[in-house]
């Protein structure tokens, strides 16, 4: 038995390793190394409830700061398995030689946004790229042994699903334009629909969307697209947005706006006990508020200045060198000019508690997968839900696998994508439309500018893409309410009725009860 994996981040390198541990064999197709993954960009940290600060933190904790971060619309069961798990997961990567930041009572953990306790492990701010060199050595020892085989710069060519049963995938070989078809069950672990946003986004638009277009293409369900997180500091720089990690509010950073000429920290105002540590949703929403008031200027800071040098040497060096190098100004001596980004996907393709989607054979772990953030992820959960995602994963498909077939290898046409242009019209009227604020009048003419689109749609590709783009405009039309990320102005309150999922499946759009098949 031989399970396929499309993705080579965190997710898909868990879901390997999971797999090889009990001896089951695995392709691992990615159309880049795991040194470029969208995983190595991460920056602040993982979460997890190890109790080494004196806090008495508690999972329950973890768990309740989980689902209200997410306004409970994330699965209360699956939200459970991923927060119990958590410790035993940070203490795994411990194992592995990834270089937390320790005291003499273990790993130190610092405040992250919408927690009431430290429970955020760390490196510096690399948390994500020690954790991928973690797992990819433990993949490189499975690849000698023949265990996990590497298909690097492949991309998916086609899903096989009949009958709603998934039955293998086509890749694309981008160095050769061979084609290779491989039987049996797939995990896909393909990231964040960050290509439906190219030059917006602070992830890689390496992750294209196309698998999660696939997706929808071949009637499988997606879930929750019109939660779509903006992180409240980026910065601007040539094709996309750079990420000040949260770790510098964590440690100390605060937002401010200039109102009548002088500093106002408007976070510290608004909410006393979290500050400017307050869910990502919350603290963009407010970012796009008070730059609206006439008595304030059109830009907030983020002021770091008053952090001490120690903890820019030993836990921020890293941004600080970023920093430096794109804006040629010092952190440490002045305010940073930020602005909220897209930087996460907690919609997706549904699955349910055990990582299977609407399809037999087929699962889904990682940001392409609809599980664990609700309606707003919080920071430090991204890292933990693709390991334990993974691992879930391959757990399921290991029961469940489908008889792999014999590969077919045979030279066809050159791969055919959306070109650039076609994906920068489609981005341009998303960012236009699907804004932190939006509302019924921006959502129709975002449609109404896709439905313009369609004449120019060349390929199998850009037919897709739009079918997403659309799918998603959906969605946050379906959602007649304000919840986390989704904030509709002509609906500014939640509605209890809508604490349901939303599911596209092909054209058609509908609510499902959470945790509910």
């Amino acid at each position: 038995m031989r399970i396929n994996i499309i993705g080579a981040g965190l997710a898909g390198l868990s879901a390997a390793i999971t797999l090889a541990e009990n001896g089951v064999k695995s392709n691992l197709i990615s159309s880049m190394q795991s040194e470029r993954a969208q995983s190595v960009m991460a920056e602040g940290g993982i979460n997890a409830c190890l109790n080494t600060m004196g806090e008495d933190d508690t999972v329950e904790n973890h768990i309740e700061d989980t689902m209200r971060g997410g306004v409970y619309l994330a699965d209360n069961k699956a939200v459970r398995g991923l927060c119990e798990n958590a410790p035993e997961i940070v203490k795994e990567f411990y194992k592995l030689g990834v270089p937390f930041q320790t005291n003499e009572n273990g790993i130190v953990q610092r405040n992250f946004g919408g927690q009431k306790k430290k429970r955020t492990a760390f490196v510096k701010s690399s948390t994500g790229k020690m954790l991928m060199t973690a797992l990819i050595d433990a993949v490189r020892r499975y690849e000698i042994e023949g265990v996990i085989k590497r298909y690097p710069h492949h991309v998916l060519q086609q899903l096989h699903i009949r009958d709603n049963k998934c039955q293998g995938v086509t890749v694309n070989d981008n160095y050769t334009g061979e084609s290779v078809t491989f039987g049996g069950s797939v995990i896909l672990a393909s990231g964040g629909m960050n290509g439906l946003f190219s030059g917006l986004t602070t992830g890689t638009t390496q992750n294209t969307a196309d698998v999660t277009a696939m997706c929808l293409e071949n009637g499988v369900e997606l879930a929750n697209l019109e939660f779509v997180q903006y992180h409240p500091t980026t910065i601007s720089i040539p094709g996309k947005r750079l990420l000040i990690s949260e770790a510098a509010r964590g440690e100390g950073g605060r937002l401010f706006v200039v109102k009548n000429g002088k500093p106002w920290y408007f976070m510290e105002e608004k909410y006393p006990e979290l500050k400017n540590l307050m869910p990502r949703d919350v603290v963009s929403a407010e970012m796009v508020a008070v730059t609206s008031m006439p008595e304030c200027e059109d830009q907030v800071y983020l002021d770091m200045t008053g952090l001490d040098k120690s903890v820019w040497k030993s836990r921020l060096s890293d941004l600080q060198e970023q920093v430096l190098h794109y804006l040629a100004l010092d952190p440490a001596k002045k305010p940073v000019p930020v602005s909220p980004g897209i930087h996460y996907f907690m919609g997706g393709i549904w699955v349910d508690t055990e990582h299977r989607t609407s399809a037999q054979n087929l699962y889904a772990a990682g940001e392409c997968a609809c599980q664990y953030h609700g309606a707003n992820r919080l920071g430090g959960n991204s890292l933990l839900g693709a390991v334990y995602g993974g691992k879930v994963a391959a757990r399921t498909a290991m029961k469940e696998s489908a008889p792999d077939k014999q590969t077919e290898r045979k030279n066809v046409q050159p791969y055919t994508e959306a070109s650039p242009a076609f994906r920068d019209s489609v981005s341009q009227i998303l960012g236009n439309h699907l804004r932190i604020l939006r509302s019924e009048n921006d959502l129709n003419q975002a449609l109404a500018e896709l439905d313009l689109l369609q004449n120019k749609a060349a390929n199998p590709a850009e037919i897709r893409l739009l079918a997403l783009a659309k799918a998603m405009v959906n969605g946050a039309l379906y959602r007649k309410e304000s919840r986390g990320a989704h904030r509709r102005t002509d609906y500014p309150v939640i509605n209890p009725d809508c604490q349901k999922q939303t599911i596209v499946k092909n054209t058609k759009v509908f609510y499902r009860e959470i945790n509910q098949l």
